[in-house]
C-alpha cells in the first residue's frame, strides 16, 4: 500500500484528537507519530505527578493505529463499541486501519473519543 494512503488515514485520525486540543499537551508530532497527554498532573501516585497519556496515532509498516488509553483505564467505555469498529480493535485500547475509515466507523470512533474525553474530564483526570 502506498505511503500516501497511510498519510491520509493518519491525518483523519489525528483530527479526532485535535478536536480536543485545548485539553491536551502534544507529546510528539512527527511524520509517523502524534501523541497527546493530559494537561494536569495524574491523580495516581504511580505516575508521580506526571500527566496521563491519553492517546496517539502511529503509522507503521502495515497499518495506522489509533490508541485511546481511556478504554484501557475505564473498561465501561468498551461496552459501547459498535461491532463495525470492534473489528478494527487490536489489543485492549488500539484500533488499526489500512485505509481511511468509512464514515460510519469514523463517526463511531469520534463518539468513543468524545466519551473518553468527557469521562476523564468528569473524573478530573484532565
Amino acid at each position: 500500500m502506498p505511503a500516501t494512503d497511510f498519510a491520509a488515514t493518519a491525518s483523519v485520525l489525528i483530527a479526532l484528537l485535535r478536536r480536543h486540543q485545548d485539553r491536551f499537551t502534544v507529546k510528539e508530532d512527527s511524520p509517523v507519530s502524534y501523541s497527546v497527554n493530559t494537561r494536569i498532573p495524574s491523580p495516581f501516585p504511580q505516575h508521580k505527578g506526571q500527566p496521563l497519556w491519553f492517546g496517539a496515532v502511529q503509522t507503521g509498516k502495515a497499518y495506522v493505529s489509533f490508541h485511546l488509553m481511556p478504554i484501557y483505564m475505564c473498561p465501561e467505555l468498551s461496552s459501547g463499541i459498535a461491532p463495525g469498529l470492534k473489528k478494527h480493535m487490536q489489543g485492549k485500547s488500539c484500533f488499526s486501519f489500512r485505509t481511511v475509515p468509512a464514515p460510519e466507523i469514523l463517526r463511531q470512533l469520534e463518539a468513543l473519543t468524545d466519551a473518553a474525553v468527557n469521562l476523564w474530564t468528569e473524573r478530573r483526570w484532565m
